[in-house]
């Protein structure tokens, strides 16, 4: 495994960070021979929310730390403030009401990392750095973020917290993978395009990616021909996506690995920290990723794979 810092945070964070949408009390033991597997290959980052599987998933997480007895080796991003269908929830009443109901799933006195899980353009930042500089200063998170915020929003809160003597954003957590989406796989989400991708490069301000290999499109398991999955072919079919992937394959077979662990040492491969979220369903997908971390790109094999170059060396 592999390890970065983040601002606030006192253990360095392994850059394959596990999320846990598959995670729910339903199914404990998946839960906890994935979870198990993921700190046994160095890994101590966990990635979820409050409204994943209905709160199921941030009760699962609490429960694996009760028998391991592991809270304090584990770095634990937690999101909130999502919205309830059409409601907008990024206010200071609705980030308390999750952290604090988050907390208690979670059987821990704090979060590491808590990220607001989408962003109202509508909200003035101010009450919201406010809030969340409360509830560090309290103990309850250690830093924060936003998740599918934009680099303007986060520049502007950023903003307010300097001019006021506040801790501001020291993380991001959009979509990004070597595939371009055709439009977001759901609503208020955000994809990080290449102005992003230079804003973070100047500001240095940590990337936690999630679909950081594309819901599985690099693994081989699609073609165009087959349109079965919806979601699938409605985010990621098109024509630069099956030229990225034949580059994939190529450089792969060079490198003797595969595809679909091309596509993730490109999302690592960024001139900023980058630590990408994976959502592993079983143990051979999570043990697949993994190799990722130790495939070296060339530059000019990164802007090759995403079609910025027609030479690879």
């Amino acid at each position: 495994m592999k390890y970065g810092q983040i601002p606030g945070i006192q253990h360095l964070i392994s850059r394959l960070v596990m999320g846990s949408m598959v995670c729910t009390t339903e199914n404990k033991e998946l839960t906890f021979a994935l979870l198990d597997a993921y700190v046994e290959a160095g890994g101590n980052c966990l990635d979820t929310a409050h409204v994943y599987s209905g709160g199921k998933s941030e009760r699962a997480i609490g429960e694996w730390f009760r028998e391991r007895d592991n809270r304090e080796t584990i770095v634990l991003i937690d999101k909130g403030a999502h919205p309830y269908w059409t409601e907008p929830r990024v206010n200071p009443e609705c980030i308390t009401q999750d952290i604090q109901e988050s907390l208690e799933r979670l059987q821990s006195d704090y979060i590491d990392i808590y990220l607001l899980h989408r962003d109202d353009p509508n909200a003035p930042v101010g009450p919201i750095v406010e809030c969340l500089n409360e509830h560090q200063a309290a103990g309850r998170i250690c830093a924060f973020g936003g998740s599918n915020w934009s680099t303007v929003r986060i520049q502007e809160a950023n903003d307010y917290a300097a001019a006021h003597g506040l801790h501001g954003f020291v993380a991001s957590s959009p979509n990004l993978s070597l595939a371009s989406v055709n439009e977001p796989m759901w609503g208020g989400c955000l994809t990080l395009d290449a102005e992003g991708r230079a804003w973070h490069a100047t500001n240095q301000l940590p990337l936690f990616p999630w679909s950081s290999q594309a819901s599985g499109f690099f693994t081989g398991r699609f073609s165009p021909e087959d349109t079965g999955n919806k979601d699938i072919t409605r985010v990621y079919f098109n024509e630069g996506n099956w030229e990225r992937l034949h580059r994939a394959l190529e450089l792969a077979e060079q490198k003797g690995c595969t595809a679909n662990q091309i596509a993730l040492a490109w999302v690592l491969h960024q001139s900023f920290p980058v630590f990408a979220l994976i959502g592993p369903r079983t143990l051979e997908e999570l043990h697949s990723s993994l190799p990722a971390l130790d495939i070296s790109l060339t530059d000019s094999e990164a802007r090759w794979l995403n079609l910025e170059s027609e030479h690879r060396n």
